[in-house]
């Protein structure tokens, strides 16, 4: 199990300054994945299901990343996750692609739904088709990205033909897709679409309730072949902090990548030591 960071785009952390010095802290302390997060707008004044106020502070998470790629060298950047309905899937696979040739390969592009009415609707995305949107625009980046010159896409929210765009991702086949979410539909989509899936709990425990989820959608959706084994991203949130005993569980489970969440530390001394108390918690 590879352990990874999340949500230093946001708030005191997304300073040029502070970015730069805890990337390049994580890479030295061996962390192997760097991820964040997205939300265009925020409610105001806040809902109940919003994760922040509408003053917080949060950055785009692929210009963040190409920031992070620029002074980093081994890192993974990934999106955890990209709203995808609210986002052009031409301009996004462009972006994405641009970003993995960058970083030489390093992209994991996290996607899902998004759950915030107020926000998708702000964008022109109604909530009832967030789901046949995703599916959807994961579908056609992947055409962008794989398909003979000229490419073509039909769908219900969107089509185009006779285009191509260049240059292709580095990495074979696109950028890894990880699937965000814990809706049944979610778990089916990472199964059919997601080189992974990416959710967060308090526990393991939470993260089994999951992971049973996960096997239902793969006794209901096909996988394809070309997508390897599902991999488990987990994020544990509240507690941020987490213990060898539980760290060690996690990689029971079967977890590919483990994030930890130094937030709401508002700190950046503080997100350094946090990140230098946990630099070992998986090792052996």
């Amino acid at each position: 199990m590879e352990q990874g960071v999340f949500g230093l785009s946001a708030k005191a952390t997304l300073g040029p300054v502070e970015t730069a010095r805890l990337a390049t802290l994580a890479e030295d302390l061996g962390y192997r994945s760097w991820w964040c997060g997205d939300h265009v707008v925020l409610p105001s004044p806040r809902v109940p299901d919003s994760p922040m106020a509408p003053e917080d502070p949060m950055l785009d998470p692929l210009v963040h990343l190409s920031y992070v790629a620029a002074v980093t060298e081994r890192i993974e950047l990934a999106t955890g996750i990209v709203i995808l309905p609210q986002r052009n899937p031409l301009v996004l696979a462009k972006q994405a692609a641009s970003l993995d040739v960058l970083s030489g390969g390093r992209l994991l592009l996290g996607v899902a739904g998004g759950y915030l009415e107020p926000e998708l609707s702000a964008l022109g995305v109604p909530l009832s088709e967030r789901g046949s949107r995703t599916d959807e625009y994961i579908d056609a980046m992947r055409a962008l990205w794989n398909d003979t010159a000229p490419v073509a896409f039909t769908g219900r929210h969107v089509s185009f033909r006779d285009v191509d765009a260049n240059p292709r991702p580095v990495t074979p086949g696109g950028p890894r897709v990880v699937v965000g979410g814990h809706s049944p539909a979610a778990f089916r989509r990472a199964v059919a679409r997601g080189h992974g899936w990416f959710g967060t709990g308090s526990s393991p425990d939470d993260l089994a309730g999951h992971l049973r989820g996960l096997a239902e959608a793969a006794r209901r959706v096909e996988r394809p072949a070309e997508l390897g084994d599902l991999e488990i991203n987990f994020m544990q949130v509240d507690p941020v902090e987490v213990n060898a005993a539980a760290a060690h569980r996690y990689a029971e489970l079967g977890v590919t990548r483990l994030a930890l969440y130094p937030l709401p530390l508002e700190d950046p001394d503080d997100v350094a030591r946090f990140l230098e108390r946990h630099a070992t918690l998986t090792s052996g």
